[in-house]
Order: structure tokens, then C-alpha cells, then sequence
């Protein structure tokens, strides 16, 4: 059973919206942060944004904050990515994360390696 399923990605102009789904399987949504990280051709895996489980906080990249909302429904075990204006330097394949811990610090909330259970990915392009 895939722990994480994302989906939403695909073909977009500059400027428009899309919003990323990102169901969680079980014991992988039980814990603690879910989070957003993506990964454009040629670059290393970036941070994107991170919620705990109970939502109060919400921890974004710098330069996504204002453009990117992540939210959370744990009563569908689902986390969402709503991405607005979006612009061709954002395509990317993005990917889910789940971690068994609750970060309260966006240093290590930001961090990929603590996220236990990951995502294959959905491709977000944005054509100029």
C-alpha cells in the first residue's frame, strides 16, 4: 500500500492556480508534520512548506510565502497544497512527506530528513 498518493499536478500558464492533494495511507497521516518539497530538473530537492497535526502553525520557503498555502483535513488523512500565481520557476515534481515526530521549529520542520514517509511525486509545470 503507497503510504502517500499525491496528486493535482499538471500543465498551467503564468499566473494561475493549482492546488496539490496529498493522501495519506493509515499510520502515515498518525503523526506528526506533513510537508510539501519539490524538486526541479537538475536541482537538488527544496522545501516548500510544513503544517503539524494540529494545524496551528504553518512553516513556508521564504520565497513561496504569500503564493503557497498548505492546509490539512486529518479527518480525511489528506494534506493540500494551494499554489497561486503561479510562475515557470516553480515547475517542478513535487512531493508529499510525513514525519513520525511534531516540529514545532520551522529549522527543523524544513528539513527533509525528517520526513519518514514520502510521496512519488506530481509533476506541477507552468508554462511562460
Amino acid at each position: 500500500q503507497v503510504p502517500l498518493a499525491e496528486s493535482g499536478g499538471g500543465l498551467v500558464q503564468a499566473g494561475e492556480s493549482l492546488r496539490l492533494s496529498c493522501i495519506a495511507s493509515g499510520r502515515t497521516f498518525s503523526g506528526g508534520n506533513m510537508a510539501w518539497f519539490r524538486q526541479a530538473p537538475g536541482k537538488a530537492r527544496e522545501f516548500v512548506a510544513s503544517i503539524p497535526r494540529n494545524g496551528e502553525f504553518t512553516y513556508y520557503a521564504d520565497s513561496l510565502q504569500g503564493r503557497f498555502t498548505i492546509s490539512r483535513d486529518n479527518a480525511k488523512n489528506t494534506a493540500f497544497l494551494q499554489m497561486n500565481n503561479l510562475k515557470p520557476e516553480d515547475t517542478a515534481v513535487y512531493f508529499c512527506a510525513s514525519s513520525l515526530t511534531i516540529y514545532l521549529n520551522r529549522e527543523l520542520a524544513s528539513r527533509d530528513q525528517s520526513y519518514y514517509y514520502w510521496g512519488q511525486g506530481t509533476q506541477v509545470t507552468v508554462s511562460s
